[in-house]
């Protein structure tokens, strides 16, 4: 699962040989590997069977028939999503190599393929009355196991289509949306931004927005606008598209709008989606706009260009840490809240599960991939030294502890939605930039890690929640017919001057910005996870000061449930209620505390 949502810029000379290459041989030994293909062959032929055997007979078999189809199933699923898993991986560090994105497509086809034969076994179970399927539950322990799964499969029952609309959608997948995505991932993993006698990645471009020079940062800003501009007809056409498929789809289905069906999966419901929102936007002039206002006036500026969002403070000597350093300090974080958490991490870096090195071609962004439960995740970052690259190793091996410790779970109950994702990975950045302050005895550079917290939550709340209402304005408009990119640039705009503030003025470059970040294209809507994520987390860690007794062993129950409960259910013995209104007003009263802190500080810098 993708957990990061910033192009990742790239490291300096010194810091690259350091940083290093995952080992996927766990999952496979390469491509031609003889085990992937002998276990998508073993899986079409288990699918073949199960489909003979089943189809069409949901009914009228057992509960204890159900639960051994369903276990079936669990196994089979699982095969399939080791060598996705693997294909999927080996394209995210490799994403300019032709084979190896040929070797991606052929196996997501072949896997598509194999599961289009077990639809049936998640139409039917919706096709059961309640009283028809609680009773076969009733009399099968075995199937019982199974309740927190069948919920959430049921949860879509009122938007199941016919079978055979089903299986043509399921069938189309890879020649309809996965074809735009990987259009858009290869076109973005190929784009090279001229500079100064040089072509940048991506990573080296977007790093350059964080220069401590400011016309370094202006001329990379002017090249990044420059080549999205020459490349926005077609990432307009992409969003257009995938706007106007999710339009027909959500009709078919009878959504009542954009944003519900990543709700329903999200296992949320609308109305706390909808107050998140709104104490958010609702606090942009208390949050970003107080604190951009700020930065301002810490830079010596009147107004703050785009260019200036990321810039470094005055007080930033820009220190670079060397892998083995950014490991330390991650780890004796965690170490010094959860023992058994740190132990998992060790894991992480002693057999090579990370892959950070920066190189061309490999995905610009981060994330931990959970693969399956009968193997381990891997991280994917690229590493440059920076504090926020401590922050993000932090963030991505707060997701493996979660998905290694709900892997019992199994592969049907491990994984959670999107809401509760982020729970241990923001979790994590917490205990690691407390670490990182309470180490630090430097006033100067005290302040410069609590502002550059503050920006990271700024970035992780009000800019999360920003691009939400971006997507929202796009797939509203694109009810009317088709966008202009300038139609889409116009949107950008809106909700970048509501959400930062007053402080920042805009030059018309900026336009294009909008067409780079992969979730609009690879999963709509997700991005308010990461809001709801880091206010949860912001109570959760709350509770945590206030009553740290007892606290590690509930909050590694919270992680080992996986998708068993939903978030009422794990937030309830901590005392917390995403569902009451007060909820979200606290959590972001820490990030307001925080601006309050730093404020009350500033004067102490001269």
């Amino acid at each position: 699962m993708r957990a990061r949502l910033s192009a990742q810029p790239a490291s300096p000379e010194e810091t690259r040989p350091e940083a290093p290459r995952w080992d996927l041989s766990d999952l496979f030994a390469g491509p031609d590997d003889p085990r992937a293909q002998a276990l998508l062959d073993e899986a079409a032929a288990e699918a073949a069977h199960l489909e003979e055997t089943f189809k069409g007979r949901l009914a009228a078999i057992s509960g204890e028939e159900l639960a051994q189809l369903i276990a079936a199933y669990e196994r089979l699923e699982e095969k399939l999503g080791r060598v996705n898993s693997y294909a999927s991986l080996l394209f995210a560090a490799h994403r300019d190599d032709v084979e190896i994105g040929r070797f991606y497509q052929n196996v997501e086809e072949r896997v598509n393929a194999i599961e289009t034969r077990l639809l049936f076994v998640t139409l039917e179970l919706n096709k059961l009355e309640d009283a028809e399927l609680e009773a076969k539950i009733a009399a099968s322990p075995a199937l019982a196991r199974y309740r927190p799964w069948i919920r959430n499969v049921r949860a879509f029952r009122p938007h199941q289509l016919s079978d055979e609309i089903e299986r043509v959608l399921h069938e189309k997948h890879v020649t309809g949306r996965a074809a735009w995505i990987r259009l858009f991932d290869e076109t973005m993993a190929g784009l090279r931004f001229p500079l100064d006698g040089r072509e940048l990645t991506a990573q080296q471009a977007f790093d350059l927005l964080s220069a401590k020079d400011r016309s370094q940062r202006e001329a990379a800003a002017t090249s990044i606008g420059k080549v999205l501009a020459a490349n926005i007809k077609l990432f307009a056409r992409i969003t257009n598209t995938l706007a106007k498929d999710k339009q027909i789809e959500d009709g078919w289905r009878k959504f009542p709008r954009p944003i519900s069906a990543r709700n329903l999966a999200n296992q949320v419901e609308d109305e706390v989606v909808d107050a998140l929102i709104a104490a958010v936007r609702d606090a942009y002039p208390r949050i970003s706009h107080r604190y951009y206002a700020l930065k301002a006036r810490w830079l010596g500026l009147d107004k703050l260009q785009y260019w200036d969002r990321n810039a470094p403070l005055p007080e930033d000597d820009d220190r670079r840490r060397p892998w083995g350093e950014a490991k330390v300090v991650v780890l004796d974080a965690y170490r010094r809240f959860s023992p058994r958490l740190a132990s998992i991490l060790d894991r992480f870096f002693e057999q090579h599960w990370i892959d950070a090195e920066v190189r061309p071609g490999k995905d610009s962004g981060a994330f931990c991939h959970p693969t399956v439960p009968s193997v381990h995740p891997f991280v994917l970052m690229n590493y440059q030294g920076k504090t926020r690259d401590i922050m993000t190793l932090a963030h991505e091996l707060g997701h493996g502890v979660h998905q290694t410790l709900a892997a019992e779970q199994g592969y049907l109950m491990s994984g959670t939605p999107l809401t509760l994702a982020e729970t241990a990975s923001v979790f994590g950045e917490q205990l690691t930039f407390e670490a990182l302050l309470d180490q630090e005895r430097d006033p100067a550079r005290r302040r410069v890690l609590l502002a550059a917290k503050i920006e990271d939550k700024i970035n992780t709340v009000v800019r999360q929640i920003a691009f939400c209402e971006f997507e929202r304005r796009v797939h509203d408009r694109r009810k009317e017919g088709e966008l202009t990119p300038d139609d889409i640039g116009a949107l950008w705009m809106e909700v970048q001057s509501e959400s930062l503030g007053p402080a920042f003025e805009f030059r018309e470059d900026y336009r294009t910005y909008w067409s780079y970040i992969p979730h609009f294209v690879h999963v709509p809507f997700y991005v308010y996870a990461y809001a709801f994520g880091d206010c949860l987390v912001s109570s959760l860690y709350a509770v945590y000061e206030q009553q740290p007794e007892g606290f590690e062993e509930r909050y590694l129950g919270l992680l080992r449930a996986g998708g068993t409960l939903r978030h009422k259910e794990l937030l309830a013995p901590f005392g917390l209620d995403a569902s009451d209104p007060a909820f979200w007003a606290k959590g972001l009263g820490l990030l307001e505390r925080l601006i309050d802190r730093l404020e009350a500080e500033l004067p102490a810098a001269g």
